[in-house]
């Protein structure tokens, strides 16, 4: 699925200590802002199929600068509330490592020629299987942060806001684009197609 984790934006927001509260406004406007750039994106046929690899590389730079790598400069610098400290962890340091694959992988769509054999050997290359592996992992990382959550609301961290744990999860489910993951990372970009 080319559109994967397109949805990620984050607005920029101050130092100091956030509250719960806050923490989830700022993921709340970055999963609404990285929706409408996603739109954009894919009603300008940024990340369409049937690409050549020069376009898919050209897609894939555009989510990188538009999206991705603002989205991590934000993210560095926010400082969480202590009770959602891993969590936002465990999330932007997927996406940190993300970016760097994600990179990677472009610059062999680049050299990748719009030939059977190009797209075959594109289709097995360690580029391609490091971006298949970090898709498979940013699938697991939604599970995961599910999973914490709700621990953690089962420790009763959230007590005074009852509304936050739905709240929280389904803002970052937003803005991680959990459901746009694809049930068998190991088959993007599989050549030839099925």
């Amino acid at each position: 699925m080319l559109v994967i984790c397109l949805a990620l934006f984050l607005t920029g927001c101050g130092g100091g200590e956030m509250s719960l509260t806050e923490y989830v406004d700022v993921i709340n406007a970055a999963a609404a802002k990285a929706s409408d750039r996603a739109t954009q994106l894919t009603a300008q046929g940024v990340l369409a199929e049937d690409l050549t690899p020069p376009e898919v590389q050209a897609g894939l730079h555009r989510a990188l600068e538009e999206i991705r790598i603002p989205l991590q400069g934000t993210v560095d610098d926010v400082e969480p509330p202590e009770e959602v400290a891993h969590l936002h962890s465990l999330l932007w340091s997927w996406h940190a490592e993300f970016i760097r694959t994600e990179t990677a992988l472009a610059a062999q769509f680049g050299v990748t020629p719009d030939t059977e054999e190009g797209w075959t050997t594109l289709s097995d290359s360690p580029e391609m299987a490091a971006y298949r592996a970090s898709i498979a992992e940013g699938k697991q990382v939604c599970i995961d942060f599910q999973a914490q959550l709700d621990a953690t609301a089962e420790r009763g961290v959230f007590e005074d806001v009852p509304w936050l744990p739905s709240e929280l999860s389904e803002v970052v489910t937003a803005a991680l684009g959990c459901e746009a993951f694809p049930e068998d990372p190991s088959s993007i970009y599989r050549y030839p197609p099925p």
